[in-house]
């Protein structure tokens, strides 16, 4: 999106909390809120992977009271609660095998993380991170990502509270907007492919497109000229782990900003704070929403580069695609001189309480979209007055 003036369409996708990925970073991410409850200083690196009736779980956790947890329970629970329930579909919370191969962090990662001081604390590990936000939807977020992930959130309640209750856990959304100078301007084509039961297509796509219009509506951007895609192959019986396996961080597009803006390659999901792959770019989306929420560009897109063990960043990057009201070389270094934003790990973990969960868990974070959604620290808009002073400009 980096030609605002040009039209053009863009598509994003999100994946429900039954994909078979999504499972993953669940019970990743809810192992390291079991972690967290247990000690807030727990270095957690947890990966899941499911296929037809099995869990397993590799990785290194380093956890205080670490024999209170119990990570088949665990993932047990998160499965019951995504609906995986009927043992004949090949999935089920009840009967899935689990292999636990679960060990202690490296002691020679954990040197260069831990330290005295949170001022000193170093980087979980070496990489780049980025953070975005835009003014062309309420939530800061990227049109087509932020309508796909509503979809799936609407047709879960719908499964959930027995609406349409032939639907099953496993589902797909994609949407497809048109874009003018830089803002949407209509939708032009829906996707959506979701696990059913064994009933009439014509009967799903019915009432799937039906649903999808009652929920795109309040958009303002349907057109009848909409098309929309309902279980295009015809039939979505077998899915979920049965259908096709799945591994804890794969989805880091659907995770982050659907497609828009950059992307370093790290995963969120089971990984605790001090992992930058994760807490930083939360940091690089508060900072970015709180530049835009400031009025100081329409859109922004923060990078920032870390050394492993090393607690100062190598560099910190804006680019805000020509909607700046300020130089951005202004507001860069306002960034690198610390003064409103500290990025440093230990300074940024603390600001933002990521070790101490207070209203939310990193488990919620995991399903349609870590980004855009209310009750995170890092969507609070609560730097605008500091950043309209640091930089000299009124409201």
């Amino acid at each position: 999106m980096s030609k605002l003036s040009r039209r053009h369409v863009f598509t994003s996708e999100s994946v429900s909390e039954g994909h078979p990925d999504k499972v993953c970073d669940q019970i990743s991410d809810a192992i390291l809120d079991a972690c967290l409850a247990q000690d807030a200083a727990a270095h957690v690196a947890c990966e899941t992977a499911v296929g037809m009736n099995l869990v397993v779980n590799v990785g290194e956790i380093t956890c205080k009271n670490w024999e209170k947890i119990n990570p088949k329970n665990i993932a047990a629970e998160v499965v019951r609660d995504i609906g995986y329930d009927a043992p004949e579909e090949g999935f089920s919370w009840n009967t899935f095998n689990y292999v636990n191969a679960l060990h202690g962090q490296s002691a020679d990662i954990n040197q260069g993380v831990s330290k005295k001081t949170l001022e000193e604390q170093g980087a979980g590990d070496q990489g780049m991170m980025f953070g975005y936000a835009s003014n062309e939807t309420p939530e800061m977020m990227p049109a087509p990502l932020l309508w796909s992930h509503q979809l799936l959130q609407f047709f879960t309640a719908l499964r959930k509270n027995g609406e349409i209750a032939y639907l099953r856990p496993d589902s797909k959304a994609q949407v497809s907007v048109l874009y003018e100078d830089g803002m949407p301007k209509e939708i032009t084509a829906v996707v959506i492919s979701h696990q059913t039961r064994n009933v009439p297509i014509s009967r799903i796509r019915k009432d799937l497109e039906e649903n999808a219009r009652r929920l795109l509506k309040d958009t303002g951007m349907l057109t009848n000229k909409t098309r929309f895609y309902i279980n295009p192959t015809g039939r979505f019986v077998v899915g979920g782990p049965c259908g096709d396996s799945g591994v804890t961080g794969r989805k880091i597009i659907v995770d982050s900003y659907g497609g828009v803006g950059s992307h370093g390659g790290g995963a969120f999901s089971g990984k605790d704070p001090s992992k930058v792959d994760r807490s930083a770019a939360y940091y690089g989306r508060y900072v970015a929403k709180n530049i835009v929420a400031a009025g100081l560009a329409d859109k922004c897109e923060i990078q920032v580069a870390y050394a492993i063990g090393v607690a100062k960043p190598l560099s910190i990057n804006v680019s805000t695609y020509g909607t700046a009201k300020v130089p951005e070389e202004k507001i860069e270094k306002l960034l690198l001189a610390g003064e409103v934003f500290d990025f440093r790990p230990g300074m940024l973990i603390k600001d933002l309480g990521l070790t101490v969960p207070k209203g939310w868990s990193y488990r919620k974070t995991a399903n349609y979209g870590h980004f855009g959604r209310e009750g995170f620290p890092w969507e609070k808009p609560n730097r605008v007055a500091a950043l309209r002073s640091a930089v000299g400009v009124k409201k």
